[in-house]
């Protein structure tokens, strides 16, 4: 969609805010043109001695009544339009909010969150002022400049006008020049701005890491070149942008020097009056406004276009994971995986590779395996993050493509390895599954999550901040403060991604002993435990082990020990581990 069809789109839906604008627009053009008409006249009249003094105060206060009228329809018809425009800002806003939300993990791989976060701030305020400021410019400079023009050749002197607009056309193909020149330096700008903001991004959430390393001067130094490079780039477009006045002032010196040449002629040949002669430079000043007016809309303009340029590509981009389904509710049923076969863009070997398991409702699956075996890409498959290239995935004897994604993720709950807290209350955290759960749920929830103990320790209790991505708690405390969101959430299938790595021993223990009396109290709760600990999953109905995306072996514990294959040993080794560190 190009910038002109989007900010015409959005003008006929507000025409009624647009139009009241135009309407106060004319109003002032009118009133302006009105007063050099009226000074001329009041010097022709005090020159011919034809004004008395009665006379000349009420000219003089309808001069002042023109000015107030004018400075109130300025300031109706910027709140007027204004609002209108600004909707649009919120409009593009929410359509992008909604477009990123609704994408999946695949689409952030490919994408920087500076940049992303530039597009909602800076593209988007470029494109708003081109709704904004450039129709109103515009609209009020062509009116402006239509009546002067037709009063300068109607109402002064048709000859004056005429040899004014001579060096007019030499500055609109200056325009041109410098409006090209623009559009690219306005492009480079809002890259150079989104690269320093990805950079500021990244600084400020890897801060602790940066510290640790002693990187503040190298990652300072990177900032002030992104700066640096971000300054040089918008001083380049002001610099083309302001172009524009020379232009316009030569040209209207130019226009100047021939209409004083033309008139003074006149005048001395009686051909016009030097009222008229006035009339006539002050409404050549009144082009002023215009001529930089059309300066103004064609920088805005160029700037919306490169806003839009960058802005519409996230628009449009195709949803990583399609949300066709119809069903709005899981039914009831076992969760079965056939064949199961993905690789990842660009991958060599699948991560997953004819995996298949069946799962009755109440069951608790463990998956274990080394680092890279493909534990959390299949648990991403659950959740409809990925999509396998072949095989399939049924829950309640229909496939996971035919329910929508809202039913899907509202009847599991996940806990990945990496928990991701909000800026809020440790409560507000927790309840964010159930936000109408009362505080006596939430502590039974945090007390199943081994964390209830803690969280009463802090001076607020369940009222403490967190503070950004719960920076104020440890890792441990903020994978229990997860699970006792997941647990809030009472799904049918709780998915736990090494969500236990982060707790000892003792801790891991008490939860899974919660999740058995929550298994028992909800028989119909199915339950994955992805760990590299295997006591997380010594009590699961059935273990399976996965190496290059391949289950290599599968059963119960015992069984899983009488193998004697990578389970067995792994357990030996992490038994041994164990009993090392209690000596």
């Amino acid at each position: 969609m190009s910038l002109a069809s989007l900010v015409g789109n959005f003008v006929l839906r507000h025409w009624k805010a647009y139009a009241s604008s135009a309407v106060m627009l004319a109003g002032v053009a009118i009133c302006t043109v009105w007063i050099p008409r009226k000074v001329g006249a009041m010097i022709d009249g005090l020159a011919a001695h034809r004004l008395s003094d009665h006379e000349l105060t009420v000219q003089i206060l309808q001069l002042l009544a023109l000015g107030l009228t004018i400075y109130v329809l300025r300031v109706s018809w910027r709140i007027r339009l204004y609002s209108a425009a600004y909707r649009l800002g919120v409009e593009l806003r929410t359509r992008l909010y909604a477009r990123l939300s609704a994408q999946g993990p695949a689409f952030y791989q490919k994408q920087r969150t500076g940049d992303l976060m530039a597009l909602a701030t800076n593209d988007i305020d470029a494109i708003e002022m081109a709704a904004g400021e450039a129709m109103l410019a515009g609209f009020d400079g062509t009116l402006t400049l239509i009546m002067v023009l037709g009063v300068m050749l109607l109402g002064v002197d048709y000859r004056l006008a005429l040899i004014a607009l001579l060096p007019f056309p030499l500055m609109g193909l200056a325009f041109w020049y410098i409006s090209r020149h623009i559009h690219t330096a306005e492009t480079d700008s809002l890259k150079r701005f989104s690269s320093l903001n990805d950079h500021v991004q990244e600084s400020l959430s890897g801060v602790r890491t940066v510290r640790a390393l002693g990187l503040e001067a190298r990652s300072s130094k990177q900032f002030s070149e992104l700066a640096g490079q971000a300054a040089d780039a918008s001083l380049t477009a002001q610099k083309w942008e302001a172009a524009y006045e020379p232009a316009v002032g030569l040209t209207l010196t130019a226009a100047s020097t021939l209409t004083l040449g033309l008139g003074g002629y006149l005048v001395w040949n009686n051909q016009l009056t030097i009222g008229a002669l006035t009339s006539f430079s002050m409404y050549l000043g009144q082009l002023i406004w215009p001529m930089f007016a059309a300066g103004w809309v064609l920088s805005l303009i160029e700037r919306g276009r490169a806003g839009l340029a960058r802005l519409q590509p996230m628009l449009d981009a195709p949803l990583s994971v399609v949300d066709e389904g119809k069903l709005d509710r899981i039914e009831d049923g076992p969760l079965v995986l056939r064949d199961l076969r993905f690789a990842y863009g660009g991958a060599e070997r699948p991560a997953l590779d004819g995996v298949s398991v069946a799962l009755r409702p109440g069951m608790t699956l463990g998956l274990v395996g080394p680092t890279g075996a493909g534990k959390s890409t299949l648990l991403r498959v659950l959740l409809r993050q990925a999509t396998p290239q072949a095989g399939s995935v049924t829950w309640g004897g229909h496939p996971l493509e035919l329910y929508r994604l809202a039913a899907l993720r509202a009847a599991t709950s996940w806990v990945p390895q990496e928990s991701f807290l909000f800026s809020a209350s440790i409560a507000e955290n927790i309840a964010l599954a159930r936000p109408g759960a009362s505080r006596a749920e939430i502590e039974q929830a945090a007390d199943m999550a081994a964390i209830h103990d803690d969280i009463l320790r802090f001076p607020q209790g369940y009222d403490t901040p967190v503070g950004e991505k719960g920076i104020t708690l440890s890792g441990g405390q903020r994978q229990r403060v997860a699970i006792a969101r997941s647990l809030l959430a009472q799904s049918s299938l709780l998915l736990l991604d090494d969500a236990l790595s982060a707790v000892d021993t003792g801790t891991e223990t008490r939860i899974l002993e919660h999740l058995a009396e929550l298994r028992a109290a909800r028989p119909e709760l199915t339950a994955i435990i992805a760990s590299h600990r295997l006591s997380a999953v010594v009590n699961a109905d059935l273990i399976v082990v996965l190496k290059d995306g391949r289950i290599v072996e599968s059963g119960d514990h015992d069984t899983l020990l009488l193998l004697n294959g990578w389970y067995a040993s792994q357990w030996r080794y992490q038994q041994l581990e164990a009993s090392l560190d209690a000596a």
